[in-house]
Order: structure tokens, then sequence, then C-alpha cells
């Protein structure tokens, strides 16, 4: 089955995907370091599913869960990412492919997994965007065909990676969360409110997934031009 390959080009999606076109950046290399804290954060089980996101919109979850994708990817592990933001999805313009077919095309039966797979090269990372925008995102993320979705990457992918809405916009997080062994919630300095960041991370225990780690977003270094990515 003929399989899309994408290719990053513009300077908006370079940026956003600094692991690819700057892998030597003290950016790139937080993300090297957060992918190596992932990796030690369970000492029972490989961690082979995971979920990102964030309390509220704008606060660079899409940015954070598309770079991590493409460290793993790096490191030769087989990696999916899944674009399941079906309210508000960017994976398509991030990493330049089609949405002409995707999450949801899967989740309704109109296409299988491989064909909607898009292969971002030269990496062989597999991205696998939201599809066309449905009216009833939560009704299909908690649907049985996602569940047998993930279980039918895991017995394909090293890692899947998944991209979901903010928590305190909609409950889809959460729902995808009891899919996944653990979360990576981002935050954004200087915009997260304290108050809802604690409330995401009650929420996400709730459901009982491990939460991995917190990485903070957009901190500005004095002594350097760049902005970090830390994670705690």
């Amino acid at each position: 089955m003929a399989r899309n390959k994408g290719k990053q080009t513009g300077n908006r999606n370079q940026r956003k995907l600094i692991t690819m076109w700057d892998a030597k950046s003290p950016i790139s290399e937080q993300y090297r370091t957060l992918r190596t804290n992932i990796q030690f954060s369970s000492v029972d089980e490989e961690i082979q599913t995971m979920l990102v996101t964030s309390s509220g919109p704008a606060e660079g979850k899409s940015t954070t869960a598309a770079n991590i994708a493409v460290v793993f990817a790096q490191q030769g592990k087989r990696t999916l990412f899944i674009d399941a933001d079906l309210r508000k999805p960017s994976s398509h313009y991030t990493f330049s492919v089609t949405n002409t077919f995707g999450l949801t095309s899967v989740l309704t039966k109109h296409s299988n997994l491989e064909e909607a797979v898009n292969i971002v090269e030269p990496l062989g990372l597999h991205v696998l965007t939201s599809g066309p925008i449905p009216p009833n995102p939560a009704e299909l993320l908690s649907s049985k065909a996602m569940k047998e979705l993930i279980n039918e990457a895991k017995n394909d992918y090293d890692l899947i990676i998944i991209d979901t809405p903010p928590v305190t916009a909609v409950t889809d997080a959460q729902i995808i969360s009891s899919l996944c062994q653990g979360i990576v919630l981002v935050v954004s300095s200087g915009k997260t409110q304290i108050e809802d960041a604690i409330k995401t991370k009650e929420l996400l225990t709730k459901t009982g997934t491990k939460i991995l780690g917190v990485v903070l977003n957009n901190k500005q270094m004095k002594d350097n031009t760049y902005y970090y990515y830390g994670n705690h």
C-alpha cells in the first residue's frame, strides 16, 4: 500500500520542529534530555503509549509533542505521532503533510491505519493527522474503535505519542489517558495560571494514569537568547 511522505517546508514549520532543522541547538538538547527522563520515568515497564496535553490553549503542547516524537525517531525508535486534538488539529501544518485521511477516518472505518499514516522523511517518523474534523470528538475518542487502534499500533510501534486538547477546555484528554501508560503535562512560563495547573493535575490524576512529568515551556534564560524547555 502506498503511503504519503511529508517533508518540512517553510519557516513557521521549521521553527516548530527545531529538533529537525537545528539539532545542535540548546533547545534541541533540552528535548533530548526530556526524552531521557521519559525513558527513566518508569522502572517497572517501558513507556510505549504517552499522552501530551496542557491546561489551556496556546501553551505549546502540540509543538512539544511533535518535537518529542522527532527526538525519539532520531534515536531509532519506531514512533507514531497521533493528532487526537480533533477540535483544533495542527500536525498536518507542523509536519507539512496531507490531512485528507487521518485519525477520524480510521475511527469511522473509512480508512485503515496503514493507509492513513504519513511518513516524514528522512526520520521515518509516522504521523497520523486528525483527519476531517468530526461533530462528535468525545464520542469518537471514547469509542471501541479508538481502543482497537491503539492496540493495533502497539503491535507495530515502539512508541506512540498522542497530542490531545487542553484538559480544562474539554474532557478529551481524560478520555484518552485511560489508553496510555503516561502523561506529559506542558505549562507555559508566564501564561499558565497556578490554579489551572493544579486543577489539571487533579483531573488527570483521577484517571489513574501516571503523570510522567511537567514540561516548562517558553522560559527565557537571561544568559542566552534561546528559549529553554525544562522538565520537573
